[in-house]
């Protein structure tokens, strides 16, 4: 099997970094984005893409009719709109890869509308934060041809291992992972913010590294804020998902649930301009001072 043209559906930070780490490996990458037509930042997007050797295009239907490989990565909540209007246009043949943080059932309706459009739809579960492994980023591959695109992307240097021929195995993993993850990023940050309140987290600092020694608690806070303020809105969607996917067992999704409105939240807060110009290197206490004080802040 062998492609030469990949379609990137979603210019973001995934998209772009996989954009540009399979760039050398074919003969064409595109890539269509919403931003692309959205004039404050039209410009700068397009711009991004050219240095990157990243054709932009105008549309989705002209991105799926450009390729034979796509691969979606946008938001959780657009999963299954993307490959609705994906299925209405893509070529009869062609791989379908979907990055996105869906739960099962959500990758399931997304297969059936891009299989009945005679495509190959395969789910991927990205099992990692994408910037620091790049193309490398493992991730969990699921469906009936998932074991033929799996030897294709680890040819190209990807990381990709087939874990069932049966769809929502690879989400659910991935969904089950994210509580866990995102579950961990929401009570350090409620439980520092408010020992910050009290003025006990040094107290509360040394009682966390005697029980758990192997963690640096205030470097992993620090990481774990400045994550969630930059990534909220969207650790929120594919917390929403996460709830979708216990809800689909039959249990109520309380913790998931409870994960995802924490992280919109913090999203929330970035949006209101609370952490503005804080520093990459910021500590957690930085973070947890800028809520405090937009708390006592006037409305």
């Amino acid at each position: 099997m062998k492609f030469d043209c990949l379609g990137m559906l979603g210019y973001g930070e995934v998209g772009k970094i996989i954009a540009a780490g399979l760039r050398e490996r074919l003969s064409t990458v595109s890539a269509w984005d919403l931003k692309f037509d959205l004039p404050l930042i039209r410009d700068s997007e397009r711009e991004h893409a050219a240095s990157a050797g990243v054709l932009a295009l105008d549309s989705l239907a002209q991105l799926c009719q450009f390729s034979d490989l796509v691969i979606s990565a946008v938001t959780a909540s657009n999963t299954l709109a993307v490959a609705q209007a994906a299925a209405a246009h893509i070529q009869p043949g062609a791989f379908f890869l979907d990055l996105n943080s869906a739960s099962p059932g959500t990758k399931q309706q997304a297969a059936a509308l891009i299989d009945g459009a005679g495509a190959h739809y395969v789910e991927a579960g990205v099992m990692s934060s994408v910037a620091p492994h790049g193309i490398r980023v493992p991730m969990l591959l699921g469906g009936g041809r998932a074991a033929e695109l799996a030897e294709v992307l680890n040819a190209w240097g990807m990381n990709a291992r087939t874990v069932s021929s049966e769809l929502g195995i690879a989400s659910a993993i991935k969904m089950c992972r994210s509580v866990m993850i995102k579950g961990l990023e929401a009570l350090v940050i409620e439980s520092y913010l408010t020992a910050r309140a009290y003025g006990v987290e040094d107290r509360l600092l040394p009682t966390l590294q005697e029980t758990f020694p192997s963690i640096d608690w205030a470097q992993q806070g620090a990481y774990f804020f400045s994550r969630v303020v930059q990534h909220g809105q969207r650790r929120a969607e594919e917390m929403r998902e996460s709830a979708n996917t216990v809800r689909e067992t039959g249990f109520p999704p309380f913790m998931a649930s409870a994960i995802a409105d924490k992280q919109q939240w913090v999203a929330d807060q970035a949006r209101a301009g609370v952490f503005l110009d804080l520093a990459k290197d910021a500590r957690w206490q930085d973070y947890a001072d800028r809520m405090l004080a937009a708390k006592r802040s006037p409305a």
